[in-house]
């Protein structure tokens, strides 16, 4: 079984993992060339022309405002003696202190004109120039900005992301499918197993039946021959040795009446076991019907308690009726043999456990147990572990049990000595 479910997860693993890594490979050649034409580079390389053009535009100008200021083109400048040094406003101060000759600023709204500052003649000159409406320093932020933007791409590793993102997408769901796969699988496997146990536990219950049934035809056959021969000398040697007996009625300490007595005796003894041998032999008719196994047990024991009343019967009565089906008398007399054996195995002061439940019922008792030999030939035929008995009990009970279509098997006993099992096929509630 464990095989079976290995090779089920191999089937799963190999009819998925092949168009996994097919899809897998397809997204990630699919995303190689759209990344290829991603807005990143279209960002970076605008960028870089607008940063060119807005640098080469601003040397331009000043190159412009310089040379107009030295030609004196560049209208109305601004002058700062070195006497009013105090009134002078931060930006042309700050040049002052710097020790620079001539410096360019942008000034204005957003940086929307140039101004050029120089030395000359022992005062600050500062001229300006418009720039057209360009604002420099949103061009500055703007370009900044689409730089923090690209940085920020470039670290993040676009590509990358989405190949994990794709790879874990696709992998989560193929592991919860891969999962579900073993666990169905060990759960087949294990209702495979079961069902296996269970049907080779039955087939092995059929064949034991089967070889039963075998030895107890040879049995039977056996046991009318014998009966029918046994009966058919006892007769006559029974006749004789009664009035042998009849003619010394009155002789007390007669020899032959007291020898004529003993012979009568055993001649009913064997008589009686031939009358268990042509039970055994005989084929009685059998009527299945719905019984309730509970009651017929529980009967039973207040049948047998009378006769044995030293012994503790302890009956477990199910919430539920024990519905089988059986023939009435065969399932009688099978749990009065059971009960009754199990009385003679405990003795006085000993305990009988009886219960009943799905289509099974239970004896045990707390006698000694079976030893070795009697487990091995313990359902069969003329041989007796007991004083008085005949061997025939246990036979007779599991031809009975057969014949209701069910059986009889030896349980571990829960009081430490015998347990049998009556096994019979479930029915609806009589």
């Amino acid at each position: 079984m464990n095989r079976l479910r290995n090779r089920l997860i191999l089937v799963f693993a190999a009819a998925t993992l092949i168009p996994l890594a097919a899809s897998l490979w397809l997204a990630h050649s699919l995303l190689d060339r759209s990344m290829r034409y991603s807005a990143a580079i279209e960002l970076d390389q605008v960028s870089q022309r607008l940063e060119q053009t807005a640098r080469q535009f601003y040397l331009r100008e000043r190159q412009a405002l310089k040379a107009d200021s030295a030609r004196g083109a560049a209208g109305q400048a601004e002058h700062w003696a070195l006497a009013g040094l105090t009134t002078w406003p931060p930006e042309v101060r700050q040049f002052w202190d710097s020790n620079e000759a001539e410096t360019f600023q942008l000034g204005g709204r957003a940086g929307g004109v140039l101004l050029y500052l120089v030395r000359r003649d022992g005062e600050v000159q500062r001229y300006s120039r418009s720039l057209g409406g360009i604002e420099m320093e949103t061009i500055r932020r703007e370009y900044a900005r689409s730089r923090s933007l690209l940085e920020d791409l470039n670290a993040r590793d676009l590509r990358r992301g989405f190949v994990y993102a794709f790879v874990v997408l696709a992998a989560a769901p193929w592991l919860v499918a891969l999962g579900i796969v073993i666990f169905a699988a060990r759960r087949i496997s294990s209702v495979a197993t079961a069902a296996y146990n269970r049907m080779a536990e039955e087939l092995q219950q059929s064949r034991e039946r089967l070889l039963f049934l075998t030895r107890l035809e040879s049995w039977q056959s056996l046991a009318r021959k014998a009966a029918h021969e046994v009966k058919n000398s006892l007769t006559p040697i029974r006749l004789m040795m009664e009035e042998l007996a009849s003619r010394h009625h009155g002789e007390t300490d007669s020899f032959e009446r007291q020898a004529a007595q003993v012979i009568v005796d055993e001649v009913n003894s064997l008589e009686r076991r031939v009358r268990a041998f042509s039970q055994f032999a005989a084929e009685p008719p059998v009527h299945l019907r719905p019984l309730n196994a509970a009651e017929l047990l529980e009967e039973r024991i207040a049948f047998l308690r009378a006769a044995h009343p030293r012994i503790r019967y302890r009956f477990e009565r199910p919430l539920q009726p024990v519905a089988v089906l059986a023939d009435e008398d065969l399932l009688k007399a099978v749990l009065t043999n059971l009960l009754e054996n199990a009385a003679q195995a405990a003795g006085p002061g000993g305990e009988i456990l009886a219960l009943a439940s799905g289509g099974a019922i239970e004896v045990h008792d707390s006698g000694p147990g079976l030893n070795r030999q009697a487990l091995e030939t313990l359902f069969e035929p003329t041989i007796s572990f007991k004083k008085g008995g005949m061997g025939l009990g246990l036979s007779i009970a599991r031809k009975s049990a057969v014949l209701c279509g069910g059986d009889i098997v030896l349980v571990k006993g829960e009081l430490g000595g015998a347990g049998f099992r009556v096994l019979l096929s479930p029915a609806a509630v009589a």
